[in-house]
């Protein structure tokens, strides 16, 4: 897809145009009030309701199944929300109107009563749901059809999530283990805002970009809401959704991060480093700083491979990212064996685990993002990155049903099954891989450095 807005010139930094840079500060104070709030979801819900910073006291069980449909939900709601912005309010809109969904949310969760901590998760619900696909297209919509630094644009904005999401980890774990959860809910409401704020003051650099088509003065954009998709706007809407699958079964096993991954930490691994004990939620910032240490070079590997000649479609790059992620998982298959001869488990097990998915992470999710904006049609454009997040939320309640499965399966054939599977998979779709790319109909074919 390419939005057909008439593109404006944009004033530029590094490369890429300043709107990118308001799109990342947006999103990484989103992210950082959604990871924080998740880093201490699962641990809030199982600490007990006598101890010196209480909980909920759920089972471990009911803890995962809270998790696994929160996050489901969270993802599913992009659906609706891209469709609110395609044929309502536009990407930018939508932006704004799930921000301040979300500021509300995660305010009423600072509030220690039952009613207030379904009804925050209810905000934040509808507010990732608007917000969350609307300003992944709108990334896409900075840069001209054809234009090789897409892909490189996207992962510049996934390293701003993931600084969000490391930040909140440290932060919002800590103030939510040691001083109390609910005020970790709260400090997130605050990044929020920041967030929210910063988007409406740099909306000069975002000028013709996510706004509303049904009411532009453009010929190409109301001719490309009436008429019905063609032939190769269809196979490429095929292609998508085929995608979606290797979507699905990545998040089914990254998103064990939040819940087993996040309960063995706690529970099975031993976090003493001289003489302190490392809060269990730190883990989850790992993903997010392996992130921002590793994604510029992910990205300059794969957009020299591509400039080489070699094979570095956005397909191929997601059946790699989800095999690495998979091998992953043999590292928690090392650390179950660990605890089950000597009862502990070190920390290393974990962060090798971390490291391999961030590798298999970048070179599919950001690429995915990307993908999406190249081959969605323009009158579906928000509602096709509604659905690619949707696919995640599937996996985030895939991820959950696995974690469930632990307490009568175990760690040990969990963590192992899961790699065996993902490496699978991601053979099996190597061998369609040229069919697949055929349904693309060259989008990528013709990629080049756009000069301004």
């Amino acid at each position: 897809m390419q939005t057909t807005v008439k593109q404006v010139h944009q004033k530029e930094l590094f490369g890429h145009p300043v709107g990118l840079y308001i799109l990342f500060f947006t999103e990484m104070w989103e992210r950082f009030s959604y990871y924080g709030m998740r880093a201490i979801l699962v641990l809030y819900l199982i600490t007990e309701t006598t101890d010196r910073n209480p909980g909920l006291g759920w089972t471990n069980i009911e803890a995962l199944a809270l998790y696994g449909w929160y996050t489901m939900l969270v993802y599913v709601a992009s659906i609706p929300g891209g469709i609110i912005a395609d044929r309502l309010l536009g990407q930018k809109k939508a932006v704004i109107v799930g921000a301040v969904l979300l500021v509300i949310g995660h305010s009423i969760l600072a509030i220690e009563q039952m009613w207030a901590f379904y009804t925050g998760l209810g905000f934040i619900i509808s507010g990732v749901g608007m917000l969350k696909p609307n300003i992944s297209t709108m990334v896409g919509g900075l840069y001209p059809k054809d234009d090789i630094r897409r892909d490189k644009g996207f992962t510049i904005f996934y390293i701003g999530i993931n600084i969000g999401a490391f930040l909140s980890s440290l932060i919002v774990g800590y103030v939510g283990e040691v001083y109390g959860w609910h005020y970790g809910f709260g400090l997130a409401g605050i990044c929020m805002l920041l967030g929210l704020l910063q988007f409406i003051l740099g909306q000069k650099y975002l000028v013709g970009v996510g706004d509303f088509l049904g009411k532009s003065a453009n010929v190409e954009d109301q001719e490309a809401l009436k008429r019905p998709l063609n032939k190769i706007e269809k196979d490429r809407v095929i292609v998508l959704i085929l995608s979606f699958l290797m979507v699905i079964v990545f998040f089914g096993a990254f998103e064990q991060a939040g819940g087993l991954m996040n309960i063995y930490a706690s529970e099975k691994t031993n976090r003493m480093l001289m003489g302190w004990e490392v809060p269990a939620s730190w883990f989850q910032s790992l993903n997010a700083f392996f992130i921002i240490a590793l994604g510029a070079l992910v990205a300059n590997f794969w957009a020299g491979r591509k400039l080489k000649g070699k094979e570095a479609s956005s397909l191929f790059k997601m059946i790699v990212g989800l095999m690495i992620m998979g091998t992953g998982f043999l590292f928690m298959t090392a650390a179950t064996a660990q605890f089950e001869s000597s009862g502990s488990s070190a920390m290393y097990w974990l962060v090798l685990a971390y490291m391999f998915h961030t590798v298999g992470e970048l070179s599919l999710s950001p690429v995915s993002l990307s993908f999406v904006t190249k081959l969605a049609p323009a009158k579906y454009a928000s509602l096709m990155m509604g659905l690619y997040f949707a696919t995640t939320g599937f996996g985030n309640k895939l991820a959950g049903l696995l974690g469930e499965s632990a307490s009568h399966l175990g760690e040990y054939t969990v963590f192992t099954g899961i790699a065996i599977f993902c490496i699978l998979f991601g053979l099996l779709i190597r061998v369609f891989l040229k069919k697949l790319k055929a349904l693309t109909h060259g989008a990528e074919d013709n990629e080049k450095r756009i000069a301004h």
